[in-house]
């Protein structure tokens, strides 16, 4: 996992308090393979269906913003308990909980 332990970090502080403490977030894409360069940070969050909206999504994302000041940045967001689209069972599959 190409991610600084600071990163992580930060990214759970931003999950939980955009989406929860029971939050789930897990990285995937190509920031998962040790080997590859570059590529943004895909990042799927799985939250109670309350927090899996929009509103919360921005925050989530000014959160990140403001920590990382990263721009190359992609967010899925699931309602936990919802039929899961490819893109969710992608995370799934190849993710890493965070």
């Amino acid at each position: 996992m190409r991610l600084s332990p600071d990163t992580v970090a930060a990214i759970k502080s931003a999950a939980a308090e955009a989406f929860g403490d029971d939050a789930v977030v897990r990285l995937f894409g190509s920031r998962t393979d040790d080997l590859a360069r570059g590529g943004d940070i895909d990042l799927h969050v799985e939250a109670a269906p309350d927090h899996a909206d929009l509103d919360h999504e921005v925050h989530f994302r000014a959160l990140l913003w403001k920590a990382l000041d990263e721009e190359q940045l992609d967010v899925v967001v699931a309602p936990r308990g919802r039929i899961d689209r490819w893109i969710d069972r992608a995370a799934h599959r190849e993710g890493i909980v965070l």
